[in-house]
Parts: structure tokens; sequence; C-alpha cells
């Protein structure tokens, strides 16, 4: 009966020392958080006056476009 019991406080002592080990791990810092990219200057398509990203903008020769298709019903209204 003794060596039952002395067996059972072994299981528990490992039981508790791994769930120690485990929590330590989860507590450890992970990496650093990436710094977000900074933002990007925006600028409002000439024909329909949706914001986009300056360097995904179409460039005509009245204005700033966020697709070829307003750039070019833009043009052809002006001209």
């Amino acid at each position: 009966m003794k060596f039952v019991l002395v067996i059972a406080v072994v299981l528990v002592a490992v039981w508790i020392w791994r769930n120690n080990r485990q929590n330590e791990r989860s507590d450890a810092p992970g990496p650093a958080p990436r710094r977000p990219a900074s933002p990007a200057p925006m600028v409002a398509c000439d024909h329909c006056a949706m914001h986009l990203p300056q360097d995904e903008a179409v460039r005509g020769q009245r204005g700033v476009y966020c697709c070829h298709e307003h750039r070019r019903q833009a043009e052809e209204a002006a001209g």
C-alpha cells in the first residue's frame, strides 16, 4: 500500500511540475510587435471622389483617377 501511495505522490508532483513549466513558457514574452507601416498619402479620384493611396492612382491630363476607365470617361467628357 505504501508503494501505491508513493507512486501517486510522484505522479502528482510530476503533473504539477509540468503544469508550472507550461505556464512559464506561456508567460515568456513573444517576439516584439512589428511597427505598422507609415500611412501613405491619399488622393481623391477626380471622377468619383473615392480616396485611394497616391501610388495606386492613375494619372491623367486633368487629374488623378482611381482607374483607367474613370480617366477615359473624364477626358472624353472634357474634350
